[in-house]
């Protein structure tokens, strides 16, 4: 009997543990699932944020804006590899969503940039965001924080360490 228990026990605790994750948002076509940030060092001037955006419509959407109260900027941004040097731009046109396909903001890559941070994320708190979209409008989203350098929603490390934003070209090109 002891046995059930703690099989229960540690099933409930694996359960609470993916759901404080686990939250999805519903704007329009658009489904946005697994939203999720790093922990910042206490000084950090920037940060990025994730998210799977789902686009279940007949129509493609875009993703033109995103605000935070956490930071002094936030914008749309794209990280790429150009001739050996990594570059980060922010994207003016936004980001488009495909109908039926989903695009994933994630390092490395597509992400929502916040610059000249109000506060240091922390981890196990929430970020909240609000993003728009060009046919589905508005919503708003809160970003779980993972650990600091976690290359994903579940905390796994980077394998190049935390990114350290200050020594990246943030240039329009």
């Amino acid at each position: 009997m002891k046995i059930w228990k703690a099989i229960a026990a540690a099933t409930a605790v694996t359960l609470i543990s993916f759901s404080a994750f686990a939250h999805d948002y519903k704007v329009g076509d658009l489904t946005l699932t697994h939203p999720w940030t790093r922990a910042t060092p206490p000084k950090a001037k920037a940060g990025g944020g994730f998210v799977e955006i789902v686009n279940t419509g007949l129509e493609s959407d875009r993703l033109i804006n995103a605000s935070s109260d956490v930071a002094g900027k936030t914008e749309i941004h794209e990280m790429a590899v150009t001739d050996g040097v990594m570059k980060m731009r922010k994207l003016e046109d936004g980001i488009e969503i495909p109908a039926g396909e989903t695009v994933a903001l994630k390092p490395g890559g597509l992400h929502i940039m916040f610059m000249g941070l109000n506060q240091s994320f922390e981890e196990g708190s929430k970020v909240p965001v609000v993003l728009t979209f060009e046919k589905a409008g508005d919503v708003t989203i809160e970003l779980s924080v993972a650990k600091m350098g976690a290359k994903s929603m579940d905390g796994d490390k980077m394998d190049h360490g935390n990114m350290d934003h200050s020594k990246m070209d943030h240039s329009k090109n």
